[in-house]
């Protein structure tokens, strides 16, 4: 945000698009239990600490699931925790099951949904193959996906619908954009006749973008997806997603999948609150 628009803005509206009011009332709550268990904690020392923590994204670990998924700010943290703990995973070359990363997830926030992780399934394995084996790298960029874009997702999909019942056909065949030049042209032999036009289904997701009362991804990134080919599977949009570069430039958590198993902590990029 620009110093002219932070300043334009009323203060009511400026705590309400950085969730101000939701960090304030945590941070006390958070310092009264503490307190009950040590009364001689230093009140400002504990406040230091909890706004540190957060302004480093540091703050999510076995915090409750309403916590956790409440703002774009910790969700996009939390993300950053799970490949922090878990990237060996991937070092190893690990295959594991869905509900091996569940467990996984659980170990950071204990009533994370299931549901959150099969959704993210689907987007790398479809309906049919749920009991697959998926690699950590093609998890967690499609667990980003989901799990930060979740309204967006679901409001997506929504259109995703309307558009597919006119224009249905069993014999098109459907491209799945892979996020790179090679994309592919084939014939789904699961859902023949799960593709829309992708020009038509840019023009009904565009008008999601931008707002203010959830995440979206930038515009220029869903063209990048959809601009260059003809026909769209839901599943296939999100996979593009997930591989997108620029989205996840966007996210500013999790470095580009090449350096995925290689770089620092340190090298990540900061998001403010």
């Amino acid at each position: 945000m620009s110093a002219e628009d932070r300043f334009s803005m009323s203060a009511e509206k400026y705590l309400a698009k950085h969730n101000i009011l939701i960090y304030f009332e945590d941070s006390i709550a958070q310092l009264l239990e503490h307190r009950e268990e040590n009364p001689k904690l230093n009140s400002i020392k504990f406040l230091s600490e909890y706004f540190n923590a957060l302004r480093d994204g540091n703050h999510t670990m076995f915090r409750e699931y309403s916590f956790v998924h409440v703002t774009s700010h910790n969700r996009a943290s939390f993300v950053r925790l799970f490949w922090k703990c878990y990237r060996q995973i991937g070092k190893k070359g690990d295959l594991l099951s869905v509900n091996e990363y569940h467990s996984l997830l659980t170990l950071l926030c204990p009533d994370f949904p299931f549901e959150i992780v099969q959704k993210t399934a689907r987007i790398i394995l479809l309906d049919d193959a749920m009991d697959c084996l998926i690699s950590f790298s093609d998890f967690i960029y499609a667990f980003q996906i989901q799990f930060y874009y979740e309204e967006f997702i679901e409001k997506v999909h929504d259109q995703y619908q309307s558009l597919i019942q006119t224009q249905r056909s069993p014999r098109d065949p459907v491209v799945v954009p892979s996020g790179t030049d090679d994309t592919s042209i084939h014939q789904n032999s699961h859902h023949p006749a799960d593709g829309v036009d992708a020009m038509q289904y840019f023009r009904a997701v565009f008008p999601l973008c931008d707002r203010s009362n959830y995440s979206t991804p930038p515009a220029n990134s869903l063209k990048e997806i959809l601009f260059n080919v003809p026909r769209v599977s839901f599943y296939g949009f999100l996979m593009a997603m997930a591989k997108s570069e620029s989205i996840n430039d966007h996210i500013g958590r999790l470095p580009p999948k090449s350096e995925l198993l290689e770089g620092a902590d340190s090298e990540l990029t900061s998001v403010a609150v």
